[in-house]
């Protein structure tokens, strides 16, 4: 294989009580991603469309993963990117983590695939460190594996793929805002209350259990963020309006999609989300601020392949 391109799926971290260690995949959202051998060793990041990001690959998230890669793997041969974002930068479906993701995912793919799927995160995860500050593994490790996915620990990386209801769908609503990760998580405490994290623990413990028994009512009830969204709500425009239309409407859940401003429902079933979707539209329309609003399966493969030789 001398050259690969591949679509690499957007995704929603956190799912409002597992900051920083639970995330899942979305199906119609992604970035398309050229990776091809050239003569010259080492990495280059020869285009990219769709936003400006810069091409050096020491300041570009995509170019620090592929170096994280082949610094485990070292190759005679080198490896020219080209980028074509629909993710949106600092809209909180992942857009640093596809970069990273796409890149490591296709490299491993050009040179044989020595790493499993599940060996990409940690390399992944080094240009997530570009762009928030610290590596974290909540957005690219359902990117990587599909679906739902814990991260169990960091160090050693150890993801635990989760199984989900068919009918669940997500429903995500993208106000035309920029809020860079990095400062998302200034405003973070660095400690909290005994009390908040056992209840945090609970809902998420609970809500891991929700998806395996498929218990739609279960998974309502955890879906409560005790610690991060109190602080970050105050960021996006109408959460707390939003969220009230999102719950009156029907929604399992409402909360922030990664660090925002992105905020997400989940549905049971595809009629469920088109009404609670709507009643999302409706709310924020009134402000006059201009959005995307997304309706999505959990997907469960990942990054797909589109063509290669």
């Amino acid at each position: 294989m001398e050259e690969i391109k591949i679509f690499v799926p957007a995704s929603v971290a956190n799912v409002s009580c597992g900051f920083d260690v639970l995330g899942f995949c979305l199906e119609p959202i992604g970035d398309v991603m050229g990776i091809r051998k050239i003569k010259t060793p080492g990495v280059k990041i020869s285009k990219i469309t769709g936003q400006k990001l810069p091409l050096d690959i020491k300041k570009n998230v995509a170019g620090v993963a592929a170096q994280a890669i082949l610094s485990e793997c070292p190759s005679s041969f080198g490896f020219e990117i080209e980028i074509h974002k629909n993710i949106k930068a600092g809209s909180g479906i992942g857009s640093s983590a596809a970069s990273a993701a796409g890149a490591v995912y296709g490299i491993n793919q050009l040179i044989g695939k020595p790493f499993s799927t599940h060996d990409l995160i940690q390399f992944a995860m080094e240009g997530e460190g570009l762009a928030s500050g610290s590596p974290h593994a909540d957005n690219v490790a359902p990117v990587l594996l599909g679906g739902f996915t814990l991260v169990r620990s960091m160090s050693p990386v150890d993801v635990i793929k989760l199984p989900f209801p068919t009918e669940l769908k997500a429903i995500v609503l993208h106000p035309k805002i920029e809020l860079k990760t990095m400062h998302a998580r200034e405003i973070l405490k660095k400690n909290i209350s005994l009390k908040k994290a056992v209840t945090q623990w609970g809902n998420l413990a609970a809500f891991i259990s929700a998806l395996y028994t498929e218990d739609f009512d279960l998974m309502s009830r955890s879906l409560v963020d005790e610690i991060v969204e109190p602080m970050r709500s105050i960021l996006i425009p109408e959460f707390e309006e939003v969220k009230k239309s999102a719950m009156r409407a029907g929604a399992l859940g409402f909360g922030i999609s990664g660090s925002g401003p992105s905020v997400f429902s989940l549905a049971n079933g595809i009629q469920n989300a088109n009404v609670i979707a709507s009643a999302m539209r409706s709310s924020i329309d009134k402000i006059g601020i201009d959005f995307e609003i997304h309706i999505s399966t959990i997907n469960n493969q990942g990054i797909k392949i589109i063509s290669s030789k």
